[in-house]
């Protein structure tokens, strides 16, 4: 069974959102930023210092967000459902199944973190991310 992870997007003050909510819950904490990443030539000259991904790790604990520079970010709309898949066969049929009479947002594809990930929006209008890691993190 994969991983349900709540997954927010920012208007360029997740750093600031992650490290408050990691004074608060603990754990440890990991900051991606746009900059230095295949990502960054797509991203506006004024979002590069944006956060692309971070994970906030706290016991079973798992937070995910980013800043989101290409649409803004308004209550209500900044939440995802984002599912850990624990094999290549996992995404492939929850991706499906979730997808089913929705949109695909983001095909899944492998990506440069070493992850095959996806985006679709179902029928109902919720989003969800889909992950799976090729590599797995070490505990």
């Amino acid at each position: 069974m994969p991983q349900l992870v709540p997954y927010l997007n920012f208007s360029g003050n997740c750093r600031e959102a992650m490290t408050f909510y990691q004074q608060c819950l603990g754990g440890d904490l990991n900051i991606m930023p746009f900059a230095g990443t295949p990502a960054a030539e797509h991203v506006p000259s004024a979002a590069q210092n944006g956060v692309m991904h971070a994970t906030l790790h706290s016991g079973d604990l798992v937070l995910m967000a980013s800043d989101s520079p290409f649409q803004p970010v308004q209550d209500g709309n900044g939440n995802n459902l984002s599912l850990n898949c624990h094999s290549e066969e996992e995404i492939d049929r929850l991706f499906a199944a979730l997808g089913e009479g929705g949109q695909v947002t983001m095909p899944l594809a492998d990506q440069f973190w070493g992850a095959k990930f996806g985006m679709v929006t179902d029928q109902f209008g919720k989003s969800w991310m889909f992950n799976y890691d090729r590599v797995q993190p070490q505990q």
